[in-house]
This record gives structure tokens, C-alpha cells and sequence, in this order.
């Protein structure tokens, strides 16, 4: 074959070598299952992502307490302010939160204080989009009597020593003052009074006794926060809220009225007010 021969062989041979040779493999693109409800992934460029450990405000919908909740109680909340991830708003106020009561101790008769355990389940955006996760306690109103312990994420109720003391100190006196009338009649004024407070005394610790301590209530209205426990996704179209506006939050419920006590019973000379 001449030169020439040659030259036209090889240039017809470069474009079909050229078309053999393997395409770069594109990158696959990545998965898009992590949008969906109750699933954690990483955020896309130009998603909007609400990250782990951010503190959620809340307002309960309905009470939750150690008297009347028991394991598996569904609690009702809704979120009081807004919050922001890239400077814009992808939880509104008013979006809607679902926990579970997961566990209840109530007070006991001579020690012991009432212990609720919380746990938040889900969020709802006023559009639908929903999130699942398994969050918890972070924080509980400061005008509330309940304590939070936040390592085990649980509502503590306010001890009852001062009012134990009181009950006792006021049985008592209320022994001596029938004591006082009992030493009259008598003649022995003195020792009236000191039986008198003596069995006031006992009876008031004998009340103490058969009375549980205060329950651990989560009132309606009051305000707590949520931590999150995962990053929280969502893409542009989850955020379209339209016109919406957050309704006004729940209204506290007003504390509940001490229970009155019916009075020491005395033999012969019926009840006396405490």
C-alpha cells in the first residue's frame, strides 16, 4: 500500500476509534427518599434544613398531668414562634406538633414527687408537609412549679415539705385551741392545751400521711421547648404557605384551686377548719 494509501486508512480510523471509547460515567444522582415524612438525608444545594439540637417553642393544646395522663396519652401542641433556616421561615407559628406520654409516676403518700415523661413524635406545617422524629424536653415555663430534669427529658412536680409543716403546725393549733376549752371546763387550762396540741399534732401528720404530694401538670397553655434530635429537610415547594396566618396561641388554663381540707375531726365537739 503507498504512503498515501496509509494516510487515508488511518484518518478514516480515528472517528470510529473516537466512538468506541467509553463515555464518562455521569454522576448518579442522589437518592430523594430522605424527603419523605419521618426520614433523615442530607440537604441538597438550595434546600433548607432546620439541624439538629435547635430549640423548638411550643404551646400545650391540652393538660397533661401525673393525675389524670397515663403511658401512651397523645399531647397536643402547637409552635409559638417562627423558625428560620437561610433566612427563611420553614416552621410558622402555629404548626402543629404531636407527643406521646411515655411514662407516669405519681407522687407518693409520705415521699416521692410526680414524674411525667414527654416525648414528641411528629410536626406538622400548616400546608401538610409532615416531619416524623423522636424529640424531647428542653425547657418548661419558668412561671411553673414543675422542675425539668434534662438528662432524662422528665416534668418533676414541686415538692410538699412547707406545705406538710404547715398542715401539722396548724392541726396543732387548732388541738390546743380545743385543749384550751377542754382545761377550762377542768380547771386545768394548761394541761388541756398541751394534750390538745398533742393530738392535733398527730392528727395533722396522720393527714400528711394519707395525703399524696402535689402532681406534675404540663397546663394547658403553658410553654415549653422541644429539641430536635435530627436534622429536619425541606425543599422550596414544602414551603409554600400562601397567605397564611399563624392563629393566636392556646390560652393558659388557670391553675388549679388547692383542695380544701374538711377539717380535724374532734370526739364530742366536730370539725374545726384548718
Amino acid at each position: 500500500m503507498s504512503l498515501r494509501g496509509c494516510f487515508v486508512v488511518i484518518c478514516l480510523a480515528i472517528p470510529l476509534m473516537a466512538q468506541d471509547r467509553p463515555s464518562e460515567a455521569q454522576p448518579a444522582p442522589q437518592p430523594e427518599a430522605w424527603r419523605q415524612a419521618g426520614t433523615v438525608g442530607p440537604s441538597a444545594p438550595g434546600d433548607y434544613t432546620v439541624t439538629a439540637g435547635t430549640r423548638v417553642p411550643l404551646a400545650l393544646i391540652n393538660s397533661v398531668s401525673t393525675k389524670h395522663s397515663a403511658e401512651g396519652d397523645r399531647v397536643y401542641l402547637q409552635t409559638v414562634f417562627p423558625i428560620l433556616a437561610n433566612s427563611r421561615i420553614v416552621i410558622p407559628a402555629g404548626s402543629y406538633v404531636i407527643g406521646t406520654v411515655t411514662e407516669v409516676k405519681k407522687p407518693g403518700r409520705v415521699k416521692g414527687r410526680g414524674e411525667l415523661w414527654v416525648r414528641f413524635d411528629s410536626l406538622t406545617l400548616p400546608n401538610g408537609v409532615t416531619r416524623d422524629f423522636r424529640a424531647r424536653l428542653g425547657g418548661v415555663d419558668s412561671l411553673s412549679d414543675e422542675e425539668l430534669d434534662k438528662a432524662e427529658g422528665k416534668v418533676v412536680s414541686e415538692g410538699n415539705k412547707a406545705g406538710d409543716a404547715r398542715t401539722i403546725g396548724e392541726a396543732a393549733a387548732a388541738g390546743a385551741s380545743v385543749g384550751v376549752i377542754a382545761g377550762a371546763a377542768t380547771q386545768h387550762i394548761g394541761l388541756g392545751t398541751g394534750i390538745g396540741a398533742a393530738a392535733g399534732a398527730a392528727a395533722g401528720m396522720i393527714g400528711v400521711l394519707l395525703t399524696r404530694g402535689p402532681d406534675a401538670i404540663l397546663a394547658k397553655g403553658s410553654t415549653i421547648e422541644m429539641v430536635l434530635d435530627r436534622n429536619l429537610g425541606f425543599a422550596p415547594a414544602d414551603l409554600n404557605f400562601g397567605s397564611y396566618q399563624p392563629p393566636p396561641p392556646p390560652s393558659e388554663s388557670p391553675a388549679p384551686a388547692p383542695a380544701k381540707s374538711g377539717g380535724l375531726p374532734f370526739p364530742g365537739l366536730g370539725r374545726f377548719p384548718l
